[in-house]
């Protein structure tokens, strides 16, 4: 006989997204009419796994006082973890060496010593594998999809997306302005390492000469020739975007001053100390540097590089997010209600529905190279940086 549901858990990881607090609003609103209890584990499973780091607790009770409260619902009132995997929980040990060990078994006794029946996880696609090996292991869960990449495999509109593109828009906006009055070429980087959802939406909400995005590997020299065609009929200021996963062609030879290798190649060393040694945490700007120098050689014209990066994450989030926040925190309980373990919601307009985690990871979700938005993009005489003939 199944165990009645009465006492969820909901925790973050992934990292920060503008809006969060919309989730457990969502969940908590849904929980009551329920008659559930609804817990909030602190920083992923940290709160869990070590409660010493939390003088007030690393579980937090979540109540209809609290989500009314939130406001504007930015920010994440029970914290978020960028990397939290029980498979592979880091301590430091008595070298003073940072290790990693298996603590999921310990994390679901503590689950059941909480008398915590199920547990809802908001986390990005790479942390739901994670859910799945908890669930195997006995933990009813629940996953909702969250990217500002909207690359999540099984959903059309992961949380978060359209805050980021709503963000990218009004800065591309800007960069636009400031490219037209300086008489630049502006190249600006968004978030986007396998799925150009963002450039491309946003490339096209500009109307922009030009975006590259990770899955059609560009030709620099076509986006050049665009941008000389523009010049020639009048235009002084050119505007790219391109994703940060963005490749050239095969046999395209980068310049060593767009990629700086030597820099790069101390930084991989344990000791390596300066400056090279933050390209081994961050890699974001390379592309915009790069295609910005390369236009610059190709057209005699001025380029220079924007890096939206992380900024996209912040602010405040959009109607539509704080909408789909709620939805999906409801739909998250609707599931538990249903006895559906193992899921992720999803949103598959106009309905939300509940797919298995295994369709949903080992998967990205690109763009279709013949999807509307590619078609779209070509045909407002966006460059994809493709030959002629291949568009």
């Amino acid at each position: 006989m199944t165990t009645p549901i009465k006492h969820v858990a909901i925790n973050f990881g992934g990292g920060y997204i503008s809006g969060l607090n919309a989730i457990i609003k969502g969940a908590v609103l849904a929980a009551n009419e329920l008659g559930w209890q609804v817990t909030g584990i602190r920083d992923g499973y940290d709160g869990l796994l070590f409660p010493d780091r939390y003088p007030d607790g690393g579980l937090v009770k979540l109540t209809l006082q609290i989500v009314e409260n939130f406001g504007d619902v930015t920010g994440c009132f029970i914290g978020t973890a960028p990397q939290s995997d029980p498979f592979r929980a880091r301590h430091i040990n008595a070298e003073n060496q940072i290790e990693e060990a298996d603590r999921s078994d310990e994390l679901l006794e503590k689950i059941r010593t909480a008398k915590i029946d199920a547990v809802i996880s908001v986390v990005g696609s790479q942390a739901l594998s994670i859910l799945l090996k908890l669930h195997r292991k006995g933990l009813k869960t629940v996953g909702v999809p969250t990217s500002v990449q909207n690359d999540v495999a099984a959903t059309q509109l992961s949380f978060g997306f359209n805050s980021a593109l709503s963000f990218a828009v009004d800065m591309i906006q800007r960069a636009r302005q400031a490219s037209q009055s300086a008489r630049k070429i502006g190249v600006i980087e968004v978030p986007g390492n396998h799925a150009g959802w963002l450039a491309l939406q946003a490339a096209m909400a500009v109307c922009a000469d030009a975006v590259l995005v990770p899955e059609v590997p560009y030709d620099i020299k076509e986006v050049a020739a665009k941008l000389r065609q523009k010049i020639k009929e009048g235009r002084t200021y050119g505007l790219v975007v391109v994703a940060e996963g963005a490749m050239p062609r095969d046999g395209q030879q980068l310049h060593a001053e767009a990629v700086a290798p030597e820099p790069l190649k101390a930084s991989l060393s344990p000791g390596a100390t300066g400056p090279g040694a933050s390209h081994v945490i961050d890699r974001s700007g390379t592309v915009a540097q790069t295609v910005a120098l390369e236009l610059q050689r190709l057209t005699d014209m001025a380029a220079y590089p924007l890096v939206l990066g992380q900024w996209v994450k912040g602010g405040t989030p959009t109607a539509v997010d704080q909408q789909l926040g709620i939805a999906y925190g409801a739909g998250a309980m609707r599931a538990l209600e249903a006895n559906q373990y193992g899921v992720m919601v999803a949103f598959k307009p106009p309905d939300l529905e509940f797919v298995q985690l295994s369709e949903a990871i080992n998967r990205i979700r690109t763009v279709p190279v013949d999807s509307v938005f590619m078609k779209t993009a070509r045909s407002l005489g966006i460059s994809l940086g493709e030959c002629e003939a291949a568009a």
